[in-house]
């Protein structure tokens, strides 16, 4: 009976602590975004990957458009870093872009769905907005 609850006991702690270091390595190798400014603080991983991945099309750009190299020399971007000042224009043109939609598509629905503007709107796939002529 004594050995059947050291072994229960010596399970649950054998489990507990590889449930922890499986933990630790995916904190890891997946760090919570920093600096984030516009974009929700809780935002996933998932959903940030996504959503740059969009800003990359929209744009027709890497993300080395926003994003600053490492500082320390090491290969690879500083997502967090706010040295890239492009980082801070398309903080400005996602603010600009959510009160656009707000403002002027929020009410507005077409067969059930609102319409909304997105970057793609003005960039169509070109890092500089392609300017469009109105007929007057």
């Amino acid at each position: 009976m004594i050995l059947k609850r050291i072994t229960a006991i010596a399970a649950v702690i054998g489990l507990a602590i590889t449930i922890s270091a499986f933990t630790t390595n995916f904190q890891e190798s997946n760090p919570r975004p920093s600096n984030l400014k516009v974009l929700p603080k809780n935002i996933s991983n998932e959903e940030l990957e996504a959503t740059m991945k969009s800003y990359n099309l929209a744009l027709g750009v890497k993300c080395n458009h926003c994003h600053a190299p490492k500082s320390n020399g090491e290969k690879g971007l500083d997502f967090a870093s706010d040295a890239n000042p492009i980082k801070e224009v398309a903080r400005h043109m996602i603010k600009m872009n959510k009160q656009i939609n707000k403002k002027y598509f929020s009410k507005h629905q077409k067969d059930g769905v609102f319409q909304q503007i997105g970057c793609g709107t003005c960039h169509n796939g070109a890092a500089t907005p392609i300017t469009i002529a109105v007929a007057k």
